[in-house]
């Protein structure tokens, strides 16, 4: 049949590229990797080549086993296990007295069962699956409306503060804030991955009669489906399509310490020193904000840190990392402000007050869609923080985090903030990705505090934003670090005991702390933060006053007590570091998630989809956390499919049980699968500390 014959087909194909016209609409659908296809759709125009999450097609693996069947009616596209249905319908529709068609696309894996399907009309419904509908200045509002199975299961999301596992029934605000990491990428336990490539504000919904997407102001339709047979499969496509993780240097892999905040050059080197006096591991201590004199100055403060490339150096010698704090704000008093706004590589408010922050004084952000603000951003810290050794960097305030979260107050180079603003977390990261790459730095790793999808190939390490130090925030962080793994955010840590007000002489406090200290040294990065009470003023040397200080977070802090617990368990993440190194590889080779529902490695286990208070560290140690205050010990599930041995007792279970673990406050009850670790056994935190 000739690809030209449109009395044959309505569809058109140019090579593997599917191409339909009608009603002012182009669609297109082509192969995007292998079992994946990538579809387009606008209105009185062609497509648009964008990026955002997804690489270039010519990055992704290609898709070899291809095939296209053009039809009266349509056309079919086979891309592996991935089968795509595009069907136009004609109608005289009597109502506005012409004809009217539209073309629908449903998705199939090879055995024929409907994956998933864009909405039909509905009869006299007249329903739209692509629902353009237009906006002031050209732009487009879009809503992608989808059948899917009423029982399927769906993950991901990124993070959102929830104890959700199954997000079928849910629905997501597609927009960043402080704790919340909008990555839209949805795995469905029907055997399809769906990703959203599309950084406008919106909204996600997935319910049991629709699934649909909205695009608050968008120019086209985009989004990524694939099919696979398991959830590995899937999140291996994933990371294929959007970028894989770098290999994670080995700082990442060991201890990090940190408080909100510490002062001084030499109250940080105390702290080091101590670490090594004591014997206990350290990879990274972190000067955190405001250490500068001004925000926005990206450098530090002389009368507080009179020799940087001294404590770097030092530290080195201690074995130890410097984390450097940067944000994105830049003070209305900053050396910098001038320069960056005559420059336009500052965030423009859209009307009024042009002051996007108001923390320790009116500051706006810096414009990091702008190629040149982000070669100037990493020009500016490579000659005050990278001249001194330092080559690892904490960018905070990655949402951003706005004052007001009025989305469609601002606007960026790339466009209006409801257009492209979730993009903004990533293209932070590529900032100093690309800065740093191209200094020859090829052991990258970030700490920064949010992530769009694509965020995970610049060296992101997510964590999960300001959360307070409560027992239900602590609860969530398990189902927080699930749904990023999906999400393809596989370097994802927390605050260890929360981020707000937790009181190092409150008991209360300490048993949390010990808890999140647990789960901790489980997590992909074990980081110890908070800003404790009490508080303690600063001020300089001629009486002028500086950011307070948190009260202190050291491992010593909190008592003898507490410190025999936490000190067994960082020697423990030590020990763990073998391990979490070949984890950490299949995150950068297989694209597989670190932190991993049981579902992933067990998709037959019925129960391994619905439990979210227990999770996969890698294929072969299962973590049971303990979430409640009082808590002695828990129900822990052991999957079907593998032997299970208590890495407290030794003792071997089969799976498919339940078990009650015993779990007094310095155990927290581990699984090692099929005689994994066998080593550990019997020195792992699940060892009760007779003292």
């Amino acid at each position: 049949m000739s690809n030209d014959d449109l009395t044959a087909s309505p569809v058109r194909a140019h090579g593997t590229r599917l191409e339909w016209r009608g009603g002012g609409e182009t669609l297109v659908v082509e192969p995007w990797g292998p079992d994946a296809v990538r579809v387009r759709a606008t209105l009185m125009g062609e497509v648009a080549d964008t990026e955002h999450a997804l690489l270039p097609r010519d990055e992704v693996p290609a898709a070899t086993d291809v095939s296209v069947d053009l039809r009266p009616d349509g056309a079919t596209l086979v891309v592996g296990a991935l089968r795509v249905e595009l069907r136009e319908v004609r109608w005289f529709h009597e109502t506005t007295g012409h004809e009217r068609t539209r073309c629908d696309v449903s998705f199939h894996d090879r055995d024929g069962r409907t994956l998933l399907r864009e909405q039909d009309r509905g009869g006299s419904l007249d329903l739209l699956a692509r629902r353009f509908r237009p906006r002031l200045g050209g732009d487009l509002e879009l809503t992608a409306s989808f059948e899917a199975d009423p029982d399927e299961k769906l993950y991901g999301m990124g993070m959102y503060q929830q104890r959700v596992l199954d997000l079928k029934g849910s629905t997501f605000e597609l927009a960043h804030r402080n704790s919340q990491a909008s990555v839209p990428f949805v795995l469905s336990s029907a055997g399809y991955g769906f990703l959203w490539n599309d950084p406008a504000i919106g909204r996600a919904t997935f319910a049991r009669n629709r699934t649909e997407w909205y695009a608050e102001s968008t120019r086209q339709l985009d989004y990524w489906v694939v099919a696979g047979d398991t959830p590995s499969r899937i999140t291996s496509a994933y990371a294929d399509a959007t970028g894989h993780v770098p290999e994670m240097p080995e700082r990442g892999l060991g201890f990090w310490q940190c408080k909100l905040r510490y002062t001084s050059q030499e109250e940080l080197l105390a702290v080091a020193r101590e670490h090594r006096r004591r014997g206990l591991p350290l990879d990274v201590i972190v000067a955190d904000f405001f250490h500068w004199p001004r925000m926005g100055d990206y450098r530090f403060e002389e009368e507080f840190w009179p020799d940087p490339a001294a404590m770097v150096a030092e530290l080195r010698d201690l074995g130890v990392e410097l984390m450097v704090s940067v944000w994105p704000q830049v003070s209305l008093e900053s050396e910098n402000y001038s320069h960056l706004r005559r420059e336009n590589l500052l965030v423009r408010a859209e009307r009024g007050l042009d002051v996007q922050m108001a923390f320790q004084g009116p500051s706006a952000f810096l414009d990091v869609t702008n190629p040149e603000t982000r070669r100037w951003l990493w020009e500016t810290c490579r000659r005050n923080y990278g001249a001194h050794g330092i080559r690892t960097f904490w960018l905070d305030e990655a949402e951003p985090e706005y004052g007001v979260y009025d989305f469609d107050a601002y606007r960026y180079h790339l466009g209006p903030n409801l257009r492209v603003g979730n993009l903004y977390p990533q293209l932070y990261s590529r900032a100093f990705w690309d800065g740093q790459r191209a200094d020859g730095e090829h052991e990258v790793v970030n700490l920064v505090r949010c992530a769009w999808a694509g965020s995970q190939r610049y060296g992101a390490l997510v964590w999960s934003g300001d959360v307070s130090s409560t027992w239900a925030d602590l609860a969530r962080q398990v189902t927080v670090a699930i749904h990023m793994g999906v999400a393809g955010i596989p370097w994802f840590t927390t605050d260890i005991g929360g981020f707000h007000r937790g009181d190092v002489h409150d008991p209360a406090f300490h048993e949390l702390l010990v808890r999140w200290f647990q789960l901790g040294a489980f997590s992909p990065v074990m980081r110890l933060h908070g800003d404790r009470l009490p508080y303690g003023d600063v001020a300089a040397a001629d009486g002028s006053p500086r950011l307070r200080t948190g009260g202190p977070n050291e491992l010593w802090s909190f008592g003898d007590d507490v410190y025999r617990v936490l000190e067994r368990y960082v020697h423990l993440r030590e020990a763990l570091r073998p391990y979490l190194r070949s984890v950490m590889h299949a995150a950068h080779t297989d694209g597989q998630p670190v932190v991993r529902g049981l579902f992933h490695e067990f998709p037959q286990d019925r129960v391994a989809w619905d439990t979210g208070d227990q999770f996969l560290l890698g294929p072969d140690v299962l973590v049971a956390p303990v979430l409640e205050a009082g808590a002695r010990s828990r129900d822990v599930y052991l999957p079907e499919g593998a032997r299970w041995t208590d890495a407290a007792s030794g003792v071997v279970h089969d799976g498919g049980v339940t078990v009650r673990a015993e779990a007094p406050l310095d155990v927290v009850p581990v699984y090692f699968r099929d005689g994994a670790l066998a080593e550990l056994v019997g020195r792992t935190a699940g060892l009760h500390d007779p003292r």
